[in-house]
């Protein structure tokens, strides 16, 4: 009998997640090409799922065709009064709708991400209901997202459906360009201000990164959402709660080897030792949701 449950347990569990190390609470990790699973690990477990939800808030503004040059200002409803999160973005600064949807994506800001919503064609009930159709069209059954920028842990979703989001995500050129930017210059309030992407794996070396997403709070934990290439084979990685930067980090770097295979060089140890360090010195900032 205990043979047979052992069996159970064991089949249940690839032979690919065995071997690679994975600190993460929710892991899932698909081939592009084929939809094969790679890797995975409580990939059905509805969690919450932070920042990844700025991912919807970009398709859904998108999708609205809402004039991306269009000034929208930032209001003191835009300021994070659940999380306290910083940002840099201060109230009363103009920007372009296309400046902002940078900003949301790229450096996770919240302000950024609650102005898109709040300016959304039709106002917030519209946004809202928007998010709620583009759900359902992508088949993300397990998904529930209340809010624009992630900072409620009501905005929850499982690995299995975000994998869907990022797919539909990778048709946007926009998000595509805007979440692989290492960086930007916007000019707010006549000051010329510079942002970074808050995945440090994008551009870094050996990392060819087509889509990106991080997600920080306490309690979703560490989460990314990519899409990259290694080895010339294409996968989406969705990691979910990891407990520090530096586990996230690490599985990203396991998971890139794993795809590379044994033939592939992904010379991941400097790109380690640079994202620890990174990820030391971001974790003080820990009220930032990212």
């Amino acid at each position: 009998m205990l043979k047979k449950i052992v069996a159970v347990l064991l089949s249940s569990v690839t032979a690919a997640a065995l071997a690679v190390p994975l600190g993460s609470q929710s892991v899932l990790v698909v081939e592009d090409d084929t939809g094969k699973v790679l890797l995975e690990k409580n990939s059905t477990v509805q969690v919450p799922i932070a920042s990844l939800t700025k991912l919807m808030t970009a398709m859904v503004v998108l999708d609205s065709r809402a004039d991306l040059e269009a000034p929208i200002s930032i209001d003191k409803t835009d300021v994070d009064t659940l999380k306290h999160s910083t940002s840099r973005v201060p109230v009363g600064a103009e920007l372009s709708r296309r400046d902002v949807l940078q900003l949301a994506l790229m450096s996770s800001d919240n302000r950024a991400a609650a102005s898109l919503a709040r300016t959304f064609p039709g106002g917030p009930a519209a946004f809202k209901a928007a998010v709620n159709a583009k759900i359902r069209a992508l088949g993300m059954s397990q998904t529930v997202i209340e809010e624009p920028t992630g900072l409620s842990p009501n905005n929850r979703s499982t690995a299995t459906d975000l994998v869907r989001m990022a797919s539909a995500a990778s048709a946007y050129p926009e998000i595509r360009r805007i979440t692989t930017d290492t960086k930007d210059i916007i000019n707010i309030k006549g000051r010329k201000v510079e942002y970074h992407n808050t995945n440090r794996l994008v551009g870094a070396k050996g990392w060819d990164v087509g889509l990106s997403k991080t997600g920080y709070t306490e309690e979703a934990g560490r989460c990314l959402i990519m899409r990259f290439k290694s080895a010339g084979k294409n996968a989406t990685l969705v990691l979910l709660n990891a407990k520090a930067n530096s586990a996230r980090m690490m599985d990203a770097l396991n998971i890139r080897r794993f795809v590379a295979g044994p033939d592939g060089e992904p010379k991941v140890m400097k790109v380690a030792a640079k994202g620890s360090r990174k990820a030391a010195k971001s974790s003080k900032h820990h009220r930032r949701a990212a």
